[in-house]
């Protein structure tokens, strides 16, 4: 970190240099919980300006992961092509019953891992 000296108080430079990237609804939603439950977490990625880096990689590796395992899940319970050609509704309906177990089996881990421990 860079310091300005000011009537002789060193102030720091609070520019960030965090490249600025998308963030997502994960990377939102483990914002809410640093601030929340984490808030020393949050301050030292602001601190080392880190933080817009550190939400966009876990809403990233989380999106992955809940693509890579509704992908799975739909094999296993044969939601596929055939399904949605044969009945629309009901592949939709399976599809979010599929997405929301998903979600609720990976999020915990990529958001919300210091409560798991």
């Amino acid at each position: 970190m860079q310091y300005t000296n000011v009537n002789g108080y060193l102030l720091p430079n609070l520019i960030s240099t965090d490249t600025v990237r998308p963030i997502g609804r994960y990377g939102e939603m483990r914002r809410q919980f640093l601030e929340n439950h984490r808030p020393d977490l949050l301050d030292q990625l602001l601190l080392e300006d880190r933080l817009n880096q550190h939400l966009s990689r876990v809403d990233e590796e989380a999106r992955q992961a809940v693509q890579e395992c509704v992908a799975r899940m739909a094999r296993q319970q044969q939601v596929d092509e055939a399904l949605k050609r044969a009945n629309p509704m009901e592949w939709v309906r399976r599809m979010n019953l599929i997405r929301d177990a998903a979600e609720q089996a990976i999020l915990p881990e990529f958001l919300y891992p210091e409560a798991l421990e």
